[in-house]
This record gives C-alpha cells, sequence and structure tokens, in this order.
C-alpha cells in the first residue's frame, strides 16, 4: 500500500545577530513511515560526505568556504568531516543506523574522532565495536 507523504522544513538561524531562514517541502509516494528520527551522525555522516563531493565538483573551494554556507566554524567542519576517515564499512554502518525512536543518540561525533584519527582500520575497527558494545558510556576513553 502506497501512502502520500509530504514533509514541510522552515529552519531558522540567528547567528551574531543576522537572521536567515530556509523553507523546503517535499512530497513523495512511500511503502510505510518511518519510526523515529535519524541519529545525528548518521546526518552528519552524509554530510561529511556531500561536502566531500562540493569539494570535488569545485563548487566549493575550500574547509573555510564549506564552514561559512553552513554557518559553523572551520573547526566544527574540520571535526565533521573527519568522518571521513573512518573505514568504509564503519562509514556505511553510520549511515545505517536504526532511527532513534526515544531519549538520546546511542553514538556521538566526540566518540568518533579518536577513531577517525587512528590511521590504521583495524584499530578503528575494533574501537567501533567496543563503542557499539558500550554505548554512550565511552565518552573520551580510547585504546
Amino acid at each position: 500500500m502506497n501512502d502520500h507523504l509530504k514533509i514541510e522544513v522552515n529552519i531558522s538561524f540567528n547567528r551574531n545577530g543576522r537572521k536567515a531562514s530556509l523553507q523546503a517541502s517535499s512530497e513523495q509516494d512511500i511503502d510505510a513511515p518511518q519510526i523515529g528520527r535519524l541519529p545525528k551522525i548518521t546526518k552528519l555522516m552524509a554530510l561529511a560526505i556531500r561536502f566531500e563531493r562540493l569539494l570535488a565538483e569545485g563548487a566549493a573551494s575550500d574547509y573555510a568556504q564549506l564552514a561559512r554556507l553552513g554557518h559553523v566554524t572551520r573547526a566544527r567542519l574540520t571535526q565533521i568531516m573527519n568522518l571521513r576517515l573512518l573505514a568504509p564499512d564503519i562509514q556505511e554502518a553510520i549511515l545505517f543506523l536504526p532511527p532513534i525512536t526515544s531519549g538520546r543518540d546511542r553514538i556521538i561525533l566526540r566518540q568518533l574522532q579518536p577513531i577517525a584519527l587512528a590511521a590504521d582500520w583495524r584499530i578503528q575497527r575494533r574501537l567501533w565495536k567496543r563503542i557499539l558494545r558500550l554505548g554512550p558510556k565511552v565518552s573520551e576513553a580510547s585504546e
């Protein structure tokens, strides 16, 4: 059974006394409504992939320009882009994390920063499994 879903989003930003707003809407046919919300880390992973594509296509010249466009600091953009340093299978797992139905996100960006900076994908995979096993209790600890 196909249902029709209409999504409307209004986003407002107030940064340094300046206001900006974005309005978007989308209509699509779907099989079933999704329950819950996407984890924030999933959204950030998708954003990192999109930003990398913008850089490759020349639509943005560098991280500084992307940071200005995204209304974030260059440091925050670097944190987001560090997700692209993760092993491909970890990136895929992040993109397909189950929706959050209640409570806080189980995996947060702060947990993934030390993993992303490990050059060896075998070490990354071991640390990733540890996060999955222990959840948000593992904050700054790494091996």
